[in-house]
């Protein structure tokens, strides 16, 4: 092993498991599922940009359009 620590819990038959840290656990599956959301958008699964400055720009967009909801007050 070269320093690395598991995130991902062990199987609940292992005889000797390793720790665990269930936040970094949990922050992991929070950037997962962040870029499983991202690529919900043709453009950037796909990337159809050609430039790097204009496919950030897109990048950036679609992180507001799903960020800005939770920032709305919706009463």
């Amino acid at each position: 092993m070269q320093g690395i620590l598991p995130v991902i819990p062990p199987r609940s038959n292992r005889v000797e498991p390793p720790s665990c840290n269930f936040r970094h656990y949990w922050d992991r599956n929070c950037i997962e599922w962040m870029f499983n959301r991202l690529k919900q958008f043709r453009r950037i699964a796909t990337r159809y940009d050609k430039t790097a400055k204009s496919f950030l720009a897109f990048l950036n967009i679609a992180a507001v359009r799903l960020w800005l909801p939770t920032f709305v007050n919706r009463t």
